[in-house]
């Protein structure tokens, strides 16, 4: 007999019991694992069902299905917009999995979530981890740890806060990225991982989905991270690694003897064009700042021309250096059409990408440049460039980068000038 026919047999209510039975239609690696484990880390690609195997997780944690019930829960993301839009409204989301009789509650002023039973779930941001201090939770969710601004610090935080109950557990959800945080949460004794890529998620996903973003990046290294979820190190080869990072970060000085937008344009401004890589670094003594990642895709001629113009005051910079290789005078005239006495250096690369990045790493090695704030982007360009790159499209977050450093720590005519903003 087919499924079919015995769905046909049931009767309304047992339809709608079986259609809100999770663990009939869930993959396996969407299911919590059995065992004594304190963290279950699913690492999954782009619309792999991370969302709704964290969502039903806690469902049966707060109505105590198959398990004995948690209450109060802890629903932390990477900022409360985006806790609130995907882990409570989400089409996967808490507030859509539920049948009628189940549906929590929620309490948008407060950040809750209540329960028929009463149990209940709090948002947090991990960008607040001291909001972590005070409450205590018998169970926790953690949507895309490896986009939190400070992951390993707010989830210190949340341990302390994961006491009550017999056997506390949490669930982290996230594409992954190399980070050291990532990294050490993979290797502790007491976390379960389990994996799922994009393509084991196919019949829930758009058709079209597959024939475009899958055919284009597969096989590639954002492919292998961002579909199949896999952690990837830094590539052979590579001049920069993720944990000097870390390392390297700090806040910003509140005055530079100099700053500079750099960018790397592209030559057209379709959907499949390279991005536009723009790069703020300033320069404090001997000691080089990158302040901001602007890069964004698609990017039309007037659009890059005025996020230039605005970082260039925003930044308080004094020059603007524009690759011209691809676009050539053009460049320049996008930028003069706007702010006609805007200081333009156009450069031209005559060498590789990798032999122009070599000395800027140097610096970096030597503890010559510091991060400041996120720059996860830029960040996971840089380590995935190697001399042998294929398939992997531009690196112009990493171009831009190696222009700005290269014009104020390594350039012959820099002249400093205190500036503030």
């Amino acid at each position: 007999m087919q499924n079919s026919d015995l769905i046909a047999e049931l009767s309304d209510a047992e339809v709608q019991a079986l259609y809100h039975d999770w663990r009939f239609w869930a993959r396996p690696d969407q299911v919590a694992p059995d065992g004594n484990w304190l963290t279950w880390l699913m690492l999954g690609g782009r619309g792999a069902g991370k969302t709704r195997a964290g969502a039903e997780w806690v469902r049966e944690k707060a109505l105590g299905l198959n398990q004995k019930a948690a209450s109060p829960i802890a629903l932390v993301g990477e900022d409360i917009a985006d806790a609130r839009a995907v882990m409570i409204e989400g089409v996967s989301g808490l507030l859509a999995i539920h049948p009628t009789d189940q549906q929590p509650v929620f309490h948008k002023s407060r950040g809750e979530l209540e329960w028929p039973n009463g149990a209940v779930a709090k948002l947090f941001s991990a960008h607040d981890p001291d909001a972590l201090r005070g409450p205590q939770f018998a169970a926790a969710w953690a949507d895309e740890y490896a986009k939190w601004p400070n992951p390993q610090i707010c989830w210190d935080m949340l341990q302390f806060a994961l006491r009550l109950g017999d056997a506390p557990q949490q669930m982290v959800t996230t594409t992954p990225r190399p980070i050291p945080a990532l990294k050490k949460l993979m290797q502790d004794k007491n976390c379960v991982v389990t994996r799922a890529s994009t393509s084991d998620n196919a019949a829930n996903l758009a058709p079209n989905f597959f024939s475009t973003v899958t055919a284009h990046y597969a096989g590639t290294r954002l492919g292998r991270q961002e579909l199949d979820g896999e952690v990837l190190e830094a590539a052979e080869g590579a001049l920069w690694h993720h944990a000097q990072f870390d390392e390297l970060r700090a806040a910003s000085p509140a005055q530079f003897d100099r700053v500079v937008i750099a960018i790397d344009p592209p030559v057209t401004s379709h959907k499949h064009s390279d991005q536009c890589g723009i790069v703020v670094a300033g320069q404090v003594g001997e000691v080089t700042y990158v302040l901001a990642d602007l890069s964004f895709q698609p990017a039309p001629a007037l659009q890059w021309a005025r996020k230039v113009i605005h970082a260039f005051d925003q930044f308080d910079a004094d020059l603007v250096v524009a690759e011209t290789n691809q676009g050539g005078d053009l460049v320049g005239l996008n930028l003069k059409q706007l702010v006609l006495n805007l200081p333009i250096k156009q450069v031209r690369a005559h060498r590789s990408k990798y032999a122009r990045a070599e000395p800027v790493a140097m610096l970096y090695e030597r503890g010559l440049v510091r991060h400041v704030g996120d720059l996860r982007h830029l960040e996971d360009e840089m380590c995935a460039f190697a001399p042998d790159q294929t398939g992997q499209g531009s690196p112009d977050r990493m171009d831009a980068l190696v222009w700005a450093i290269t014009e104020l720590a390594l350039g012959t005519d820099a002249r400093p000038r205190i500036r503030n903003f």
